[in-house]
């Protein structure tokens, strides 16, 4: 308050006009990016204007406070001549402090001490979470640091300089926070997808091909099916290569599916749709309105419960009754379950317990010879592309035709586990990162 030519304070409540020769100075004029914004304000009632002394009307170098709101609290800003339009005379509102200092002390000086306390200014506001209000007491009551004026110049003249600096440093300096925040994820979605490509870990020459394993599991959906304990495929899908190309028999009928193909694999792994290596089925809600299908003794998951690991245990539990009544399947212990609607698709979980699942969520046993874990960490890979599959409605999912009709690559059995192995080391340590 020693370094002023006028008192500290806001200015008053204005009372708006469509347009006149006088503009309003508001928070928003004072611009996040710096500088100031005068095609913001709004015009004031010419009968308005004769309550204000000339000493209250804006002049060059007045420096303003944002002193209400939360946001913009504390916001400074130097207002110059050169920010008029059409030399408009302008006044404050209530929601702005000015501060005129004496001509001998540097303006700018000014303005680093205060972008200094900025922070400061910010704790100090009072009043609700809603609205904050900075007084113009606690801003004249600042303690100021005065040098000699020639030094003034020099220090506001080095942070002139300095900015440039200061402010490509602090963009780096984001941008490193922001890399570091995201690195882990990111890490582990390139690991994901290093395991499912063969690149993760080297081949075994020893192993058996997964063409030969494919036929095995081939053999044992047509005895599962013989058995009643598996549906026939609708349209079964037999994938080979042949002359470098990769060609898929549906319907018996042969095509060409290179340009299906995302990734190259290793010679001793081989493609696969989802549908063909498992039991695939989505699930169901029993009837609210029938109380006797819930609080039984079975175990039902919604999506929320998925939690990317192994499921133990889950909030709710409907009735044998619901089981027996609706469309509700209990899944194995071993069962992958997948989320395919809403903010949770792609959310995976393995079953620990037998359990049903709503109809939000869709449910593979593999068959024998696909290893369960692969598979989850599979669909965990393909989860971004999921998510983009879902997108285009008001409500984001995908099908479960769309899960089964998604292409799988398929290494040998021995070389599934040692993927999944490796996967829980690697990304155990991408965790700690």
């Amino acid at each position: 308050s020693e370094i002023v030519t006028k008192e500290i304070k806001r200015g008053k409540s204005p009372k708006y006009a469509e347009s006149s020769d006088i503009q309003v100075f508001a928070q928003k004029c004072n611009v996040k990016t710096g500088g100031i914004d005068m095609s913001l304000a709004k015009f004031l009632d010419v009968p308005a204007f004769e309550k204000y002394p000339i000493e209250e009307y804006m002049q060059n170098n007045d420096i303003v406070i944002n002193s209400t709101g939360n946001g913009t609290l504390g916001r400074i800003g130097i207002f110059h001549d050169s920010d008029r339009v059409s030399n408009a005379t302008i006044v404050p509102d209530s929601h702005v402090t000015v501060i005129r200092t004496v001509h001998v002390v540097s303006i700018d000086y000014v303005y680093y001490v205060l972008k200094y306390y900025q922070p400061f200014l910010e704790s100090l506001g009072e009043g609700s979470t809603n609205q904050t209000e900075l007084r113009p007491t606690v801003i004249s009551q600042l303690f100021f640091p005065l040098p000699p004026r020639a030094e003034q110049k020099r220090i506001a003249d080095k942070l002139v300089s300095l900015m440039p600096f200061i402010d490509k440093y602090n963009g780096k300096e984001n941008a490193l926070s922001h890399l570091n925040k995201e690195f882990p994820e990111v890490l582990k979605k390139s690991i994901l997808q290093e395991a499912v490509m063969g690149k993760l870990i080297p081949q075994d020459k020893n192993d058996e091909p997964a063409s030969v394993l494919l036929e095995r599991i081939r053999e044992e959906k047509q005895r599962l099916i013989a058995e009643g304990k598996l549906k026939k495929d609708k349209h079964e899908s037999i994938i080979y290569r042949r002359d470098n190309s990769h060609y898929e028999k549906l319907d018996g009928v042969e095509r060409c599916i290179d340009d299906e193909i995302p990734f190259d694999i290793p010679y001793s792994w081989c493609w696969v749709r989802l549908g063909n290596i498992g039991d695939w089925g989505s699930g169901a809600t029993p009837s609210r309105t029938k109380p006797e299908y819930y609080n039984g003794d079975i175990p039902w998951l919604k999506t929320g419960d998925l939690n990317d690991g192994y499921i133990d245990s889950v909030p709710e539990y409907i009735s044998r009754l619901a089981l027996e009544q609706t469309s509700v399947r209990l899944n194995p212990i071993g069962s992958v379950l997948i989320a395919m609607y809403g903010a949770t698709i792609g959310k995976l979980g393995i079953a620990n317990i037998p359990l049903t699942t709503n109809q939000a969520c869709c449910a593979c046993l593999p068959i024998q010879g696909i290893y369960n874990e692969y598979l989850f960490y599979f669909l965990m890979a393909q989860k971004q592309t999921f998510i983009k599959q879902g997108e285009g409605g008001a409500q984001p999912n995908i099908s479960k035709e769309k899960i089964v009709n998604t292409l799988m690559p398929v290494p040998p059995l021995n070389e599934q586990h040692r993927i999944v192995e490796t996967l829980k080391e690697t990304l155990a340590c991408a965790i700690l990162l």
